[in-house]
């Protein structure tokens, strides 16, 4: 839920394209969570876990401002 305590304090969108770049200048359109070092599941997956989230679950297109590219 984008509206969970956590999500708000990070920013968490369902959708990486409905981020505000002017309130997160450091986002950029090829970040998802899909491609973060965060992300939990498989490349293949919609919904997965994230190491920030504990146990909820994630979009794969989604984004938060943790996010941190992979490799």
């Amino acid at each position: 839920d984008e509206a969970d305590e956590a999500a708000t304090a990070l920013g968490y969108k369902h959708d990486t394209n409905k981020v505000d770049g002017k309130k997160y200048p450091q986002h950029k359109p090829d970040q998802k969570c899909s491609n973060c070092q965060f992300w939990q599941g498989a490349a293949s997956d919609a919904w997965a876990g994230c190491a920030m989230f504990g146990r909820k679950q994630i979009a794969a297109g989604g984004w938060c401002m943790a996010y941190k590219k992979i490799g």
